[in-house]
């Protein structure tokens, strides 16, 4: 039996007398890793590497990171930070400047060595490397669905978010919302 990914479904309840859509879709990490890979076929990827600085501060064990995107609300949520782990905060205040967790085994890869004194709260800025990943943005005719993310939490993508892959890790795949993938990454080849 071939598992198909459930492109969408639409449901109608009926509470007190009025109707209240619920729209749920699901694309499992294999399919998304699949539907990288049929954008690719097609063309409709392009390439971009995160340059925007960063502050970043050494995660305190069993932390959780809830990421907030400013005027969406909850993006995703953290698995609790192991020894090591990273909060990394971006610098975009059109985002709310959203915290996510990275690990210890990628951050030196990601982020390198921190430009600067600890603040405060113990951020230090720190210059994304800037690897190339692939990319494509969700166009308005596929809609809206969710997926797992590689951390196991459930993430929604919708029309204008990126899906970004780490070309040597093909299960690396994610959602960057439009206004973070907008302020923090720069274009090396434009999806069509």
């Amino acid at each position: 039996m071939t598992r198909r990914p459930i492109l969408f479904i639409a449901a109608f309840s009926i509470l007190a007398g009025s109707a209240l859509p619920l729209l749920a879709q699901q694309i499992t990490v294999k399919d998304q890793v699949k539907l990288m890979e049929e954008m690719k076929s097609q063309g409709k990827t392009g390439t971009a590497k995160k340059t925007k600085q960063v502050d970043a501060r050494p995660a305190n064990l069993g932390e959780i990171v809830i990421t907030m995107i400013k005027g969406e609300g909850v993006e995703t949520k953290s698995k609790p930070a192991e020894d090591g782990d990273w909060v990394v905060r971006n610098r975009c205040p059109e985002t709310g400047n959203e915290e996510i967790l990275v690990k210890s085994a990628k951050f030196p890869d990601r982020y390198g060595k921190p430009l600067g004194e600890a603040d405060s709260r113990g951020y230090r800025p720190f210059q994304p490397k800037g690897s190339e990943m692939n990319y494509f943005i969700v166009p308005a005719t596929m809609g809206g669905f969710s997926f797992t993310a590689p951390w196991g939490e459930k993430m929604i993508a919708k029309p204008g978010d990126a899906i970004v892959q780490i070309p040597s890790d093909p299960s690396d795949t994610y959602r960057i919302a439009a206004a973070s993938f907008a302020c923090t990454y720069e274009i090396t080849k434009p999806a069509p």
